[in-house]
């Protein structure tokens, strides 16, 4: 009987301790970084323990004081946990002054505390430094004048204050970044941006200035549109153009060869435009070029060229060309435009083998359907260096050079960087140090 009752204790005492050590840390992080709440500046948390969260507090502490900003809680499950697999969750509230009225601009740190819903009830801790900055953004832009051609770019400055985390010019629905003026006091910032050839030429830029809490304000500044009259043509496509095309670029595919050749010329077109267009988060925070962009070969289709493509006497399809077709002497060296660095050199669908140069600022330049590539991704290249030989991979129908180039992943014509007055008096003149 002893024995028995020494037995039955033993697994009484052993439970608890089982289900002790089977509980789970808990973990808690940040989505995104935090340095800056204004008046509702959003929070997301995330939180992790396979057997979920009993309890979520977030205050903040400021000059001694702690404000609660959001609480939640669940049934505690200190026994019943085991066989549960719960996924991380992302827990979102709001800290600033509209949350706390007693808070004020300067130093703060923003607490938060996750429980885990087991037997041992582990808790995660951030302490987050912040500053409190409920000053409105501000924004004043330069009082140069502004010819933009359409298609074409342009540079302005300004300068921000108050609460901001994001500043920079809007063309219509395209929002262009800015970054810090060299040498010049924190605020004073410019923006390389586009004015994109589908946009109306009546359309007002704006520099902007906003916050997470949606906080914005904006400032017109002096400017001219030229409007320009983009080019239409009818491209007759052979069937041996389908069948190279898209037995290159959807080998494994089946089915109607003009079906798979629409897909092609639409789907992947745009994600290729994507995939370029994600290139301007890998740009430099500098001026990488130098002088006038150089141009090769001669002109055989130009910038934002509506093409209607004609198959067997019937228009199957119309897309715009974002680039100029350079041709020359077949597999001849293409050479760099200007000094940059190589953020692409790799297959790009419908460019074939493309390499992309980077030149600082959001500025880049797009060279498509090479026979072969010479540099390799991250190298640094001088202007007149040869990336590759021309080719017809991709979307082309014989050998040639798509180029093109893009502000902040916005395709513009190349036209304007050709041009060493152009570049002076529109974009370096600007720039401290530059001129």
């Amino acid at each position: 009987m002893k024995i028995a009752l020494w037995v039955l204790l033993a697994v009484v005492l052993a439970i608890p301790l089982l289900l002790f050590a089977l509980s789970s840390d808990t973990v808690v992080t940040l989505d995104a970084p935090l340095r800056v709440i204004g008046k509702a500046s959003p929070v997301q948390v995330r939180v992790a323990n396979p057997h979920g969260i009993r309890r979520f507090t977030a205050e903040i502490e400021q000059n001694g004081n702690r404000y609660k900003l959001f609480e939640t809680a669940e049934p505690a499950h200190r026994l019943l946990f085991l066989g549960k697999n719960e996924p991380p969750r992302s827990l979102r509230f709001s800290a600033g002054s509209q949350a706390v009225p007693a808070l004020r601009d300067g130093k703060a740190t923003l607490l938060i505390e996750a429980q885990g819903n087991d037997l041992r009830a582990t808790t995660g801790r951030l302490e987050v430094p912040v500053e409190v900055n409920t000053r409105p953004p501000q924004v004043a832009a330069d009082g140069f004048q502004h010819y933009i051609n359409q298609g074409g770019a342009e540079l302005v400055t300004f300068t921000v204050s108050g609460y901001w985390t994001e500043a920079g010019v809007r063309v219509g629905p395209y929002t262009f970044r800015s970054f810090p003026m060299p040498g010049r006091p924190a605020g004073e910032r410019f923006a390389l941006f586009a004015f994109p050839w589908d946009t109306p030429p009546g359309t007002v830029p704006l520099v902007f200035a906003r916050n997470p809490s949606g906080a914005e304000a904006t400032a017109r500044f002096w400017f001219k549109v030229f409007p320009k009259r983009f080019r239409t043509r009818d491209l007759e496509i052979s069937e041996s153009f389908l069948e190279k095309v898209v037995g290159e670029l959807d080998p494994n595919g089946s089915g109607n060869l003009v079906a798979r050749f629409l897909k092609i010329n639409g789907e992947m077109r745009r994600q290729n435009n994507q995939a370029l267009a994600d290139l301007r988060l890998k740009t430099e925070e500098r001026v990488l070029w130098s002088g006038p962009f150089r141009r090769y070969g001669k002109t055989e289709s130009e910038f934002a060229d509506t093409r209607n493509y004609v198959y067997q006497g019937k228009t199957i399809d119309r897309q715009t060309h974002l680039g100029f077709d350079l041709a020359d002497v077949p597999h001849v060296a293409v050479e760099a435009a200007n000094d940059g660095k190589v953020v692409w050199a790799d297959r790009l669908g419908i460019y074939g083998n493309c390499v992309v140069l980077d030149h600082g600022y959001g500025l880049q330049s797009i060279y498509g359907h090479l026979s072969q590539i010479a540099v390799q991704f991250g190298e640094m290249v001088k202007k007149g260096q040869e990336l590759g030989r021309s080719g017809a991979t991709g979307m082309a129908g014989g050998d040639h050079l798509h180029f093109s180039m893009q502000v902040d992943g916005v395709q513009i014509t190349p036209v304007e960087w050709w041009d060493e007055h152009w570049i002076h008096d529109r974009i370096l003149s600007k720039l401290p140090g530059s001129g």
